[in-house]
């Protein structure tokens, strides 16, 4: 049972195969509905271009490259009405933006987890800062990203930084991924609590680490290509992973009738154990 004493979704094995059709499925739902893949990738590429226009202004151009890194980590959140989209051509559902934002709103949990996305990417960002300071210098600054890259690339001190940073960096996408990789479409289909979406996330990577691990990498390093040409790739990449996280939601967590026979079947069988 689940914190709010509804039954836990059941979650399935899946494989290298499911991950190449829901993305095969993304590309035909963001084909579909263009305009909404569009719109919503749109915004996503506009956030970067002025955080990063944000970061310049202030002199602090030098954390770019772990932006563009940690944008990825906020992807599930931001392609919350891509999956939403796709849930509607699923169902019949008409499509609308007015819809898709009274759907989404009509969630309160995801509110919470949203918190949980945006805390990990303040940590993310606040780290590297952090990093910066103790590997490099305490007063390090850098006037231009060439600069920053010219004494990550050929100091000892950049070199160490560089690895350190990415090792935390991958173990912090590591976290947030598997708190998020199905948390958001559960917390949009099912009237779950936030805490049940996440465990239920974390149980789907557990379940298939290797094809959950594989995904993991297919996003950050499409994401991390397409944010390289001042985020403009993600207009495209967001909606086309977006569609397809949707589609892979469905192949992991079991349809609600489906998860509610599989536990009348386990009770049952522990009760008669039990006798």
């Amino acid at each position: 049972m689940s914190i709010s004493g509804k039954l836990d979704p059941v979650v399935c094995r899946i494989t290298a195969a499911d991950i190449a059709e829901a993305l095969s499925q993304g590309l035909r739902d963001f084909q579909a509905k263009p305009l909404y893949g569009l719109a919503f990738g749109g915004l996503y590429a506009v956030g970067g271009i002025i955080i990063l226009l944000s970061l310049t202004a202030f002199k602090m151009v030098y954390l770019a490259y772990p932006l563009a890194a940690g944008f990825a980590l906020i992807g599930p959140f931001v392609a919350i009405g891509l999956y939403e989209v796709s849930r509607r051509r699923e169902t019949g559902e008409p499509i609308s933006f007015p819809a898709i934002w009274s759907t989404i709103t009509s969630r309160s949990e995801i509110g919470w987890m949203a918190f949980v996305t945006l805390f990990i990417f303040l940590i993310w960002m606040y780290q590297v800062r952090l990093l910066i300071a103790l590997l490099i210098g305490l007063n390090a600054s850098f006037s231009s990203l060439q600069e920053f890259i010219r004494v990550v690339l050929t100091t000892n001190e950049g070199l160490v930084f560089l690895v350190v940073g990415n090792l935390v960096g991958a173990a912090l996408s590591l976290v947030l991924f598997s708190l998020t990789v199905v948390s958001f479409p559960l917390l949009l289909e099912r009237e779950v609590d936030f805490i049940t979406a996440m465990i239920t996330s974390v149980r789907s990577v557990v379940m298939s680490p290797l094809p959950m691990i594989g995904w993991a990498a297919v996003v950050v390093v499409l994401l991390m290509i397409s944010a390289l040409p001042y985020f403009l790739g993600l207009i495209v990449t967001l909606p086309v992973l977006g569609h397809a996280t949707w589609h892979l939601y469905r192949r992991i967590v079991a349809p609600v009738d489906a998860g509610s026979l599989f536990e009348s079947q386990t009770t049952q069988s522990a009760e008669q154990g039990k006798v």
